[in-house]
């Protein structure tokens, strides 16, 4: 297949970053981050592109064309609910296609009031009261028309409350039905002939800032796939899209809402085998596709995870073996990473150790190819480890020993780190 170049915007959400894990090693697929705002994007996407204009600036359509233009763009892949619904609005100006559904259905979704409305008459609708008269009974919940997730989320306990949120908020509100079982979210799919070819259920144990940080597989549902179905033909998708679901009092499901968007913990379902931002990207290519998830139960646990820019330039690396590459007899996985993208970069790598025994041999045992190396210098324990190298200015060296780091760096001035700083060093950008 001919490369497939495909811009994310904007590339620092949660959406963005499950886009770029599902795609960065697709071989066919290159990706470009573009954002409005510096953010995370910036250290994950190695192709990334700033300063895009806002979605309200007059000149945001002629930037974005300007960059897909000049970086041969052949997708869009909107990431968030509110760029998705501003891109389908001038989808027509864009000089490449955007990779998700149809404006009625990208418009219809981002307003709760409006799916409602769409889905009218569906048992699976939770009760939606017209203003605080109409509630019969508490408590409620309240939430903003326009929206996505938790956000402006609010449970209701008696009328007076009701009253003073709705005179306080701007924005047009819905009043609905409390419900208050077990959430779930629906991972979905339809192919270009408009068949939902994929309805995945998987729980919300755990919810932050809207985000499920703690998600499980549930089992194949008859009834989840048929309110996909249902939606789907009275709002009609193409490629992925979700719909959330809660339990009510009488353990019946009612929807909450529905999106034609990547959902962040949807790597879930490709950890299962399900690859849906990929399976999109095949669909508008016209290419049939098919579905063979491969575990029948799974789970995630989310949460934040580091990202350094160190600024800290090396040309020649020092590293030690035990208690630094081998740690309580494992390997250390993040100073192999550096030592791989050493290589990656041509910068050479020195393994200066004290090791005891045969340290290739040992290596071997580990499974580590000695080659890796550009030298292997083994040094007996009554010498030190400046007597045996002369590291140029931009030298890094790696040891446990605060010992051995302050000798190499009173030496030679060099950067000298632990083991437990290598993560610093790994680049993330792909």
């Amino acid at each position: 297949m001919e490369e497939q170049r495909i811009m994310v915007f904007p590339c620092g959400s949660e959406i963005a970053l499950e886009l770029h894990r599902a795609l960065k090693d697709i071989r066919f697929v290159t990706l470009y981050g573009a954002s409005s705002a510096e953010d995370h994007g910036k250290s994950v996407y190695k192709n990334y592109i700033g300063d895009i204009p806002y979605i309200s600036d007059p000149s945001f359509v002629d930037a974005l064309n300007a960059a897909v233009d000049a970086n041969e763009i052949k997708w869009i892949f909107p990431a968030l609910d509110s760029v998705i619904a501003a891109l389908s609005r001038v989808r027509d100006r864009l000089h490449a296609p955007l990779l998700t559904c149809a404006d009625d259905a990208v418009q219809v979704c981002r307003s709760k009031a409006r799916t409602y409305e769409r889905l009218s008459g569906c048992d699976f609708l939770p009760g939606v009261y017209a203003g605080p008269e109409d509630v019969p009974g508490y408590p409620v919940i309240i939430k903003p028309a326009e929206g996505q997730g938790s956000q402006g989320f609010m449970v209701i306990k008696d009328r007076a409350s009701l009253e003073y949120e709705l005179s306080e908020r701007r924005e047009p509100q819905v009043i609905c039905e409390y419900l208050p079982g077990e959430e779930y979210t629906v991972d979905c799919f339809t192919d270009r002939h408009g068949a939902v070819r994929y309805a995945s259920c998987r729980s919300r144990r755990r919810v932050k800032n809207g985000i499920s940080v703690d998600s499980v597989l549930m089992p194949p549902d008859d009834r989840v796939r048929e309110i996909a179905g249902i939606i789907n033909k009275k709002i009609p998708m193409r490629g992925v899209w979700f719909f959330q679901l809660k339990r009510n009092a009488n353990g019946e499901y009612r929807l909450l809402e529905c999106a034609t968007r990547v959902a962040g913990t949807m790597c879930l379902e490709r950890a299962a085998g399900v690859n849906l931002p990929l399976l999109t990207l095949f669909d508008a290519l016209d290419m049939d596709v098919s579905f063979a998830p491969q575990l029948k139960s799974a789970s995630v646990s989310r949460a934040l995870y580091n990202v350094f820019d160190a600024d800290l330039e090396y040309d020649r690396v020092y590293i030690d073996y035990d208690d630094t590459l081998i740690i309580k007899d494992r390997v250390n996985f993040t100073v192999l990473h550096f030592i791989y993208q050493c290589v990656e970069r041509k910068i050479p790598v020195t393994l200066l150790t004290r090791h005891e025994t045969d340290v290739r041999q040992d290596m071997q045992a580990y499974r580590i190819f000695p080659g890796l190396f550009d030298e292997i210098v083994c040094i007996p324990r009554s010498e030190k480890k400046t007597d045996h190298v002369s590291p140029p200015p931009r030298a890094l060296f790696i040891d446990d020993s605060f010992a051995e780091r302050e000798a190499m760096r009173r030496a030679f001035g060099i950067i000298a780190l632990g083991p437990d700083a290598a993560e610093a060093l790994i680049d993330e950008r792909q």
